[in-house]
């Protein structure tokens, strides 16, 4: 742990990396698409790097040109298979070919300072649970949050408080994650929480 929170304060005197979790899809109502728009803005001003799943379409498409648009820096996570149906967006340099859906996400805990959860479908769910449970085992430790934007989460949220409501979870486990209504607040946060960890 003492060596993974050094890492966390040498990077922020560089260019911290956060992993973005969101939808592939591009049928989506406009908010979520502006929603990943300015958090890529943000990460530009703010000189973070984004990991995202590489795709280049709907929320991923839409945060990576946004970053690419402005100059930052973007790095794409896709399986072999995505990018042999030409999922991967072509204009990350930086593109990252893994073996499969699960060494992708070994990939983003590998290389990630932080984890944010924008609106997605099962896959997005499934990066966010994979990330609790092994926040909660200790098998890695960084800050994980969750952009509720217009309450899309809250199904989600009252099932991980049911959890600890009902015991199969701690009230400690509470602290595995954090909740912001809105993109403008993710960076803020993540800066508390670092500041926290170092």
């Amino acid at each position: 742990r003492r060596q993974r929170q050094m890492c966390i304060r040498d990077r922020l005197f560089t260019m911290p990396k956060v992993s973005v979790f969101c939808a592939s899809s591009s049928r989506v109502d406009a908010k979520y698409l502006n929603s990943a728009t300015e958090l890529g803005h943000i990460f530009c001003e703010e000189e973070i790097t984004l990991v995202y799943g590489g795709g280049s379409a709907g929320l991923m498409g839409a945060i990576a040109d946004s970053m690419l648009d402005k100059g930052g820096e973007v790095i794409g996570v896709i399986p072999e298979f995505m990018k042999e149906v030409e999922w991967d967006h072509k204009s990350v340099e930086d593109m990252r070919t893994t073996e499969s859906m699960a060494t992708r996400k070994q990939t983003f805990w590998d290389i990630s300072d932080g984890l944010v959860a924008l609106p997605g479908g099962v896959g997005t769910i499934e990066e966010v649970v994979e990330a609790i449970s092994l926040l909660r085992l200790k098998r890695m430790t960084m800050p994980m949050i969750i952009v509720n934007l217009d309450g899309y989460f809250d199904p989600f949220i009252e099932m991980l408080n049911r959890c600890i409501n009902e015991k199969f979870m701690n009230q400690a486990d509470r602290t595995l994650w954090q909740v912001t209504a809105t993109v403008a607040d993710v960076v803020p946060l993540l800066k508390r929480l670092w500041k926290q960890n170092t």
